[in-house]
């Protein structure tokens, strides 16, 4: 029995679905978009769901996923409904549903939310750090001492964790709906595993859409954040084995040819040009995919270019020997770097880098597995 949910579009408007009842399904959208197939039909099909109700068969689709938001349905929808920025509010209304904390939801749907969070862990590293920083040396710049990495590196580890855990525990609720009714083996998933790492690490689908630029700009601030993030991971390693902290050091300071150093030179600049990038064009709002800005993407740009730029700087004053604006801008990084990760990683725009090849992994499963179960009964027949 399929249940219709009569306030689905109202909810959705929360989510920027503005233009639902516009759109008059004539198809332009599916006919002009380069990665609808006949297996995976949008957005016509996911907007009509939407215009009907029917909101278990929007849970159990992968198709808003599949959609990289280039803008070309927009540009040519006669209706100017706009079933670009409808995927997109598809998307953030599956981020919500995801996400058992609630969280996603209220920081979606409520700038009060949206402000109070960030204001809050904002202000909150800042207040553990002043309270537990270690003594702050003025003659050269000591910022291992200042923050100790046996310190930050243990917390860091442990509030990845805790991400961690979100998120993953947000994929396996989003794996029930797009699996349900459907019992695949797990040497399905471990055969299709590499269906996730290739996704995941080239975006390759997103170099269909019509928009060529679009797949750079992605990959360089992808690429950028998987550079920091191994980063992360191996300078307490490379610490306990070679008593030297790339990240956090005291003076003198590795020479600019270290390799962690050209690691970390790449990933800022990578992150740092491709989000001023998009925050310019959501300013010009030029193409159609940056004529509406909803509050967590401007939350998620600006949280991003503060705590990249504030790690920039954080560098130069390093080099510089500056001890107390090293300090104060080690502070603020920190602080930015919280909100960040903490909010978007598990429940905003940032959680649809992991929802994306996910989908597709699962829907790649859920494939073969319904063709192992026809291929009996043909043989049958």
């Amino acid at each position: 029995m399929t249940r219709v949910n009569p306030d689905l579009a109202k909810e959705l408007e929360k989510f920027g679905a503005k233009t639902v009842t516009v759109c008059f399904n004539c198809g332009n959208c599916t006919a002009v978009c380069p990665l609808s197939e006949s297996s995976v039909a949008f957005p016509r099909k996911l907007i009509r769901y939407l215009q009907l109700g029917l909101e278990q068969k929007i849970l159990e689709s992968v198709e808003p996923w599949l959609c990289y938001y280039c803008g070309e349905c927009s540009e040519t929808c006669p209706r100017q409904a706009d079933p670009g920025e409808l995927m997109m509010s598809l998307r953030r209304y599956l981020t919500s549903r995801y996400d058992w904390t609630g969280l996603s939801k209220r920081l979606y749907t409520s700038k009060v939310w949206k402000i109070f969070s960030v204001g809050f862990l904002f202000f909150a590293t800042l207040a553990i750090i002043y309270r537990f920083h270690g003594p702050i040396v003025t003659e050269h710049t000591e910022l291992e001492t200042f923050a100790p990495a046996e310190i930050v590196h243990p917390a860091g580890y442990a509030f990845g964790t805790v991400l961690a855990i979100l998120i993953l525990s947000n994929i396996y609720r989003m794996h029930k709906y797009i699996m349900k009714g459907v019992n695949a083996p797990f040497s399905l998933y471990i055969s299709e595993l590499k269906t996730l790492i290739v996704h995941f690490a080239t975006q390759a689908r997103l170099r269909l859409c019509g928009n060529k630029s679009m797949w750079w700009k992605h990959w360089l601030l992808m690429s950028g954040y998987t550079v920091a993030f191994i980063l992360v991971q191996i300078d307490y390693p490379l610490g306990e084995i070679f008593g030297e902290y790339p990240s956090l050091t005291n003076y003198p300071f590795p020479p600019p040819w270290h390799p962690v150093k050209i690691a970390w030179t790449y990933s800022m600049g990578a992150m740092l040009i491709a989000t001023t990038i998009f925050i310019i064009e959501r300013i010009r709002k030029k193409d159609p995919a940056h004529k509406y800005s909803h509050s967590t993407d401007w939350m998620f740009l600006i949280l991003l270019w503060c705590t990249v730029f504030t790690g920039l700087l954080v560098r130069i004053f390093m080099e510089l020997d500056m001890p107390i604006p090293t300090y104060y801008t080690f502070a603020l990084h920190l602080a930015f770097t919280v909100p960040l990760l903490g909010l978007e990683v598990p429940f905003t725009k940032w959680s649809h880098l992991a929802y994306r090849p996910f989908a597709l992994y699962f829907v790649r499963v859920k494939e073969r597995a319904l063709q192992a179960r026809q291929q009996p009964q043909e043989e049958e027949s």
